[in-house]
């Protein structure tokens, strides 16, 4: 059985600000999609030092975003996040929230990227049958604000089964995954401007 989702809507400034840090952002999405880890499991993971990882994992406990959890030996101090996800809320009438969601989607969308290139980067060394499942599809679409928010929402439920903070009974071989989904209004141009 598949562990139920807690799913976070963040709309405190502070814990917008905390993950608008692309180290910060990148440890979260590492424990949510591993499960729990040290400090120093996530610097190999993020590419960064234990110390500085460890601070970083403070400021997330701070806004309950990961708490330590057990460890099997009794010696680690593993952290473990409290959310299997979240989403932005841009509304409401607080300036610094909607310029924090905007910071942290704006770290958010260029951790997506990096990880990205990336997997480019390396791809002509992965082997087996990992190395033909990537995909990079960008379509040009003709909807309405409706349309676009369906399609985006069928999508999500496809996904979200596999969500790897929720799913506990995935196959002998499955690995980590990353897909992204980005979905905006492109920028109108009037026939003849400039």
């Amino acid at each position: 059985m598949d562990t139920p989702e807690i799913r976070r809507t963040l709309t405190d400034a502070g814990a917008l600000e905390a993950l608008a840090h692309p180290v910060r952002l990148d440890v979260l999405s590492f424990l949510m999609s591993r499960g729990p880890a040290t400090a120093s499991e996530c610097a190999r993971a993020v590419d960064d030092a234990p110390s500085n990882c460890s601070y970083h994992l403070r400021v997330l406990a701070k806004y309950g975003l990961v708490e330590h959890t057990a460890s099997e030996d009794g010696r680690e101090r593993p952290w473990r996040a409290t959310i299997t996800g979240l989403s932005l809320e841009f509304g409401g009438d607080d300036p610094d929230a909607a310029a924090s969601a905007t910071a942290m989607l704006e770290a958010s969308l260029l951790l997506d990227y990096q990880l990205a290139r990336e997997h480019v980067r390396r791809r002509d060394r992965i082997e087996g049958p990992w190395r033909d499942v990537d995909a990079h599809a960008q379509y040009g679409l003709q909807v309405t604000p409706d349309e676009l928010r369906s399609i985006v929402e069928r999508v999500d439920a496809i996904i979200r089964p596999y969500i790897a903070a929720t799913r506990t009974e995935a196959p002998a071989d499955a690995a980590a995954a990353n897909i992204s989904l980005v979905a905006f209004p492109r920028p109108t141009f009037e026939k003849g401007s400039k």
